[in-house]
């Protein structure tokens, strides 16, 4: 090939597919924070505030250029709410059968009954 074959290769079919691209990597990373804060919203997640500020967008971006539903999975992941489960303990205080507490009998405080 010579140096002329080689330089229309690099040239776009059209300018305005350059300014396209151009423009879709300047606002990728707003994109990507945008759909974060609604990925989050659709799972019930309070994002502090300005959570999104002091994130890297390219790291929520996938290979096609688009925001990766996978990556802002893993960013919310230490946001969602996992509740504790703790074991029932058998046999532990007066509530040995697991049931309701057993009624204690009131104690009189006649004195003639004591």
């Amino acid at each position: 090939m010579s140096d002329a074959e080689l330089n229309t290769e690099a040239i776009p079919a059209a300018p305005s597919d350059a300014l396209r691209a151009e423009i879709e990597r300047e606002y990728s990373g707003k994109l990507a924070r945008a759909e974060l804060k609604t990925h989050a919203a659709h799972a019930g997640i309070t994002l502090p505030e300005g959570f999104t500020d002091y994130l890297d967008a390219s790291k929520l971006i996938g290979e096609d250029g688009k925001p990766s539903s996978e990556a802002m999975d893993k960013a919310l992941m230490p946001f969602k709410s996992q509740e504790p489960s703790f074991p029932h303990i058998a046999g532990a205080g007066p509530n040995r059968s697991g049931g309701p507490m057993p009624e204690r009998r009131p104690v009189s405080l006649d004195v003639r009954k004591r």
